[in-house]
């Protein structure tokens, strides 16, 4: 079964069970060269949102939020590219190893 999922900066996204448990997704933008984020924080230069994560093998890991990296799901860079041919202001989504309590 292949399902399509509208989200709400017109992207698809493609659904296909591949068993009872797991689902492979495939996302891909409509155009070429036009703005990945519509309407969130749209004052700021560069969207980058920083979380802490307890369960964290490296000191940080940076993902890919413009769907441009060559080196996708991770971030590589492609965004400041895409941010000055388009004018957007996305940016990555930090991951970040939270402080174990002693």
């Amino acid at each position: 079964m292949l399902s399509t999922i509208r989200t709400m900066n017109n992207r698809a996204a493609s659904c296909s069970p591949a068993g009872n448990r797991s689902r492979s997704y495939s996302v891909r933008a409509y155009a070429t060269g036009s703005k990945m984020n519509l309407d969130i924080r749209k004052n700021e230069e560069k969207v980058v949102d920083f979380v802490k994560v307890e369960d964290l093998k490296a000191p940080k890991a940076v993902y890919c939020r413009c769907w441009r990296s060559g080196t996708f799901p991770m971030c590589d860079g492609a965004h400041v590219k895409h941010n000055k041919e388009t004018g957007d202001n996305v940016g990555p989504l930090v991951l970040e190893r939270a402080a174990a309590d002693k």
